[in-house]
């Protein structure tokens, strides 16, 4: 039988013939005190600062809060929920005593303010520092206590504590994070710390001995990074791995026997950009043409298997009470038609519609890499030829897409289960046009939608916020500036009978080994 160091290089061993199967046997009689997983994205960096884990669930960090999996935000490095005072604009957070960072350094209040000082100085560079716009100033009241001080009343303030949190010593200098050692050496409280990167091949992580949560019973686990589906569902047939995130008709097919497959709910979109300064999708008579023409049921099943849900704005029924069920657009083509005849769109001999000498046709970009956007894309370009609106598509990469993504719509993606605010504003809001590529790409404006958003921000009361959200999302559809069309499910395959402790979980754009199914693995225990 073979013991795990020997099972894990085998494993890297045989990435170099990618499509053949493996005949290594399976795991069974290993040690459960370890795991051994695959994903297919390996990351640039584990700095906070610039984006690793944004939405949480990081092994090497905590945030002063953390997420529940249901919709919900809890303490983490807070000791309790934080206070907010002066209408939102203001929160006081009183934090753990007891924690220290994997070098052995205490926790105090100065590195959350360092951390967050970092994140807004431009010296640093800080990837994250246009989600923190709001923050006017952070400050430690005594060592276990920190205010922030916010220049707008922003209720959602919360779901931005899910940073990582890092030791006042690495950011001493300020010099731009893309030179930082913590880029590859992380220093955190987290559950786990890093204790081996071999970049392209694999990652080691090591249980925290004094993590302030307890020790994780499950000590070591390794991940190998894998692009390829099918090769990483191959060696989960061969049992080398204890689980990876495969597409969901792909991880159907290879969970049986020793292990299952799970999907989980997610606020995860693909839409298309519909650019207002553009002649064709600058038409509020194109853009609901192509929000009625959008067949979402049928790219659910056919490009998901059935594994998501169809979208009509950014909330999912996942986010719960800020769900708007009645905020809905109908498939009904023959009405797209017709909303295009009333407009002046008329047919031409090629089926193709004109008004006044333009001609309806523009551009879909999407990330060649990204074959699901491909198939989104392709999808709705079929939609729209069926009622007389041409689409070309351009597989582009992303340098090329920050550069026509005023112009040319493109295959959005993202989305947070954090706040409603994460994921409508920054997508929705006329102020947030020109601030960023993926801010309000579409360059949508809607005083109804603007003033929704403003309330939902400066109302803490969570049954008043939800009615705001709603009624976002109803001004919305009424007009549309982009084409939601679906919310898609993420899915994994993991190894039964070994560990208890899985718990389903509503997911970020974000996936892989730090969410899906070990979105909290270190509350998993080992089964006797």
């Amino acid at each position: 039988m073979l013991n795990r160091r020997t099972l894990i290089s085998s494993s890297l061993a045989a990435f170099a013939v990618a499509g053949t199967a493996c005949a290594a046997p399976e795991r069974s009689g290993g040690d459960p005190r370890t795991m051994l997983l695959a994903d297919g994205y390996e990351p640039s960096s584990l700095n906070p600062l610039l984006g690793y884990a944004r939405s949480g669930a990081a092994k090497f960090y905590d945030g002063l809060l953390a997420f529940d999996g249901n919709g919900r935000l809890h303490p983490a490095l807070a000791a309790e929920q934080p206070t907010p005072t002066d209408g939102a604009r203001t929160w006081t957070v009183r934090l753990r005593r007891d924690v220290r960072f994997h070098d052995g350094s205490p926790f105090r209040a100065r590195d959350v303010v360092a951390t967050y000082r970092a994140a807004v100085d431009p010296a640093y560079a800080a990837t994250i520092s246009s989600g923190l716009s709001m923050l006017e100033e952070v400050e430690a009241v005594d060592e276990h206590t920190v205010r922030f001080r916010l220049n707008i009343p922003y209720a959602p303030w919360p779901a931005r504590m899910v940073m990582g949190i890092l030791p006042e010593s690495t950011l001493a200098e300020a010099v731009p994070q893309g030179e930082s050692p913590i880029n590859t050496q992380p220093v955190g409280t987290g559950p786990y710390r890093l204790a081996e990167w071999r970049r392209g091949e694999r990652m080691v992580w090591r249980a925290h001995e004094n993590y302030w949560g307890g020790t994780p019973r499950i000590s070591e686990i390794t991940v190998v990074f894998a692009t390829d589906d099918n090769t990483r569902a191959q060696r989960v047939q061969a049992g080398e791995f204890d689980g990876t995130v495969l597409p969901p008709l792909l991880a159907e097919r290879v969970g049986s026997g020793s292990y299952r497959t799970v999907h989980h709910d997610t606020a995860d979109y693909r839409a298309i950009t519909l650019p207002a300064d553009q002649p064709v999708t600058g038409d509020p008579a194109v853009r609901m043409a192509l929000n009625l023409a959008a067949n979402r049921s049928e790219m659910v099943d056919s490009l998901l298997g059935g594994h998501g849900e169809p979208a009509y704005t950014p909330i999912p029924e996942s986010m719960g009470r800020f769900h708007e069920p009645e905020a809905k657009l109908e498939f009904d083509q023959r009405r797209a038609r017709q909303l295009l005849d009333e407009a002046g769109w008329r047919a031409g001999s090629d089926g193709i519609r004109t008004k006044e000498g333009t001609r309806a046709n523009f551009t879909v970009m999407y990330f060649a890499d990204d074959t699901l956007r491909k198939k989104f894309a392709q999808a709705f370009a079929s939609d729209a030829g069926k009622v007389g609106v041409r689409v070309e598509l351009a597989g582009v990469d992303r340098s090329e897409a920050a550069e026509r993504i005023g112009t040319d719509a493109i295959v959005l993606g993202g989305g947070s289960p954090l706040d409603p605010d994460l994921q409508m504003y920054s997508g929705l809001h006329s102020s947030m046009i020109g601030t960023g590529t993926y801010r309000n790409p579409a360059k949508y404006r809607n005083e109804r939608v603007d003033s929704a958003l403003d309330a939902g921000r400066r109302t803490v009361e969570p049954a008043e916020r939800a009615r705001h959200y709603k009624a976002a999302q109803r001004a919305y559809v009424a007009d549309p500036g982009l084409v939601y069309l679906a919310f898609i499910q993420h899915s994994y395959v993991v190894r039964t009978g070994m560990w208890d402790g899985y718990e389903p979980v509503v997911e970020p754009h974000t996936h892989g080994t730090t969410w899906g199914p070990w979105w909290n693995v270190e509350k998993w225990t080992p089964k006797e």
